[in-house]
């Protein structure tokens, strides 16, 4: 499954959940939004951190979703890849093999594979 795969499915899970439990979403999206709103971090260093805990939680969906973000924001490829060295730095092994997921979403989101 590409990146691209798992983004296609975290928008129709956010389609579905707005349909079926729009209460529950919309109240999680409003605090995704009031949290995401603080200006202390630029949009890129923000979704770098969520890059490393996407890592960290071992989540595919999270990894293509905010990669992406990174990328749109601004971020490097090689910020993108030291964000995920930090949530093996704080994860261990098992935060390793994620970078896998992450290698590829930005092969993906960033096909000249350019390492600056």
């Amino acid at each position: 499954m590409t990146a691209k795969d798992r983004l296609t499915e975290v928008h129709q899970l956010m389609e579905n959940l707005k349909q079926d439990y729009p209460s529950e979403i919309n109240s999680f999206l409003g605090f995704m939004g009031k949290a995401e709103g603080n200006p202390a971090l630029s949009a890129a260093q923000k979704e770098l951190i969520n890059v490393a805990l996407s890592v960290a939680a071992q989540c595919e969906w999270c990894i293509a979703l905010h990669t992406k973000s990174a990328i749109e924001a601004g971020a490097r490829r090689d910020e993108i890849m030291s964000a995920g060295f930090m949530a093996v730095i704080m994860h261990g092994g098992p935060a390793l093999m994620y970078l896998v997921p992450l290698s590829k979403a930005l092969d993906e989101f960033l096909p000249e594979n350019t390492h600056g």
